[in-house]
């Protein structure tokens, strides 16, 4: 089904999916663009979740984030240096490009970014597509009794956690730039399991791989009742899949999607650049703000993190 956006502006919005993603043609990426159509482009996002743009070759680490700059204030990442000061984030092989895991972005800081805008430079020929999964159709569908459940659970996210369990082939220098730089600083989270999307006000599910624990649980416990929110975030329903071409970019909610890249490419080159733009601090359902836990004094702001975000010294590892 084909529809256009109900403004003034010229966009074809087409679903790829049921419950998540559109395709969004008649527009010229970058930062010249109209209101209307920046409104409409945010419009869309809010309701498919993820959106599509194809052909725009013409973008570059520049314009790249002048588009994302239209959306909100661009972010760097808060342990991985950008390069030559541009917030066009590199995610190719070496760089967090072989995911294999479902996360939303940076979720183990207090404001994680609302929006991500990915840019494919090279695609290998075969393999390498990306999923995001609709945390907020997850929710919607859970029964009432595990909708209950998830309200009153907080869970800690940090970026401290174990690489090599996760990516057990992994070679020894990507192990290496993770303890070396992702790890750099070692933060800790706690957000609401359920948080209330600040612009369309759904309930989402906020979980993920950065998730440590459940707080207050013993770890067996925890362990079991996170695979059980997330397997229903993870349910085929709830996700698209994006074969990339060279010049697409996807844009997506941060805030109530979960994504993952596929490792399936060999050795093929992949080259992605990704531009964030800041979020807010989640809220649960009873209006209690995530909190920063570690580290509890941040020399620079980043992230929301020195404002914002409160800061207290619970939440030890089990």
């Amino acid at each position: 089904m084909t529809t256009t956006a109900p403004t003034p502006v010229d966009l074809a919005v087409e679903k790829v999916g049921g419950r998540i993603g559109a395709v969004i043609s008649g527009v010229r990426l970058g930062g010249d663009l109209d209101p209307a159509t920046v409104a409409a482009i945010r419009a869309a996002v809010l309701a498919h979740k993820v959106v599509f743009f194809r052909d725009q070759e013409h973008l570059d680490a520049d314009s790249h984030e002048a588009f994302g700059r239209l959306l909100g204030e661009p972010v760097a990442h808060p342990t991985v240096p950008s390069v030559d000061g541009k917030y066009a984030f590199a995610v190719d092989n070496d760089h967090g490009g072989r995911a294999n895991q479902w996360h939303s972005d940076v979720t183990f800081v207090p404001a994680f970014p609302a929006f991500s805008v990915l840019r494919a430079e090279v695609v290998p020929p075969y393999g390498g597509n990306t999923l995001w999964a609709n945390t907020a159709t997850a929710y919607a569908a859970l029964p009432e009794p595990l909708k209950v459940l998830a309200e009153n659970l907080r869970a800690v996210h940090t970026n401290d956690y174990d690489y090599a369990a996760a990516r057990p082939d992994a070679p020894t220098e990507e192990l290496l730039q993770h303890r070396t730089v992702f790890t750099s600083t070692k933060f800790r989270t706690e957000h609401p399991v359920v948080r209330v999307h600040p612009e369309t006000g759904e309930r989402v599910l906020l979980l993920g791989a950065f998730v440590q624990r459940l707080a207050g649980l013993r770890s067996d416990d925890s362990r079991a009742l996170v695979n059980v929110f997330q397997s229903h975030i993870e349910r085929p329903e709830n996700t698209v899949r994006w074969q990339w071409r060279s010049g697409d970019v996807a844009l997506w909610d941060n805030r109530a999607t979960q994504h993952y890249g596929v490792d399936d490419s060999d050795t093929h080159e992949r080259t992605l650049r990704r531009v964030t733009v800041d979020g807010d601090v989640p809220l649960g359902v009873d209006g209690r703000p995530s909190t920063l836990l570690e580290p509890q004094a941040v020399p620079e702001p980043s992230y929301g993190i020195a404002s914002g975000a409160s800061t207290d010294g619970e939440g030890a590892r089990d």
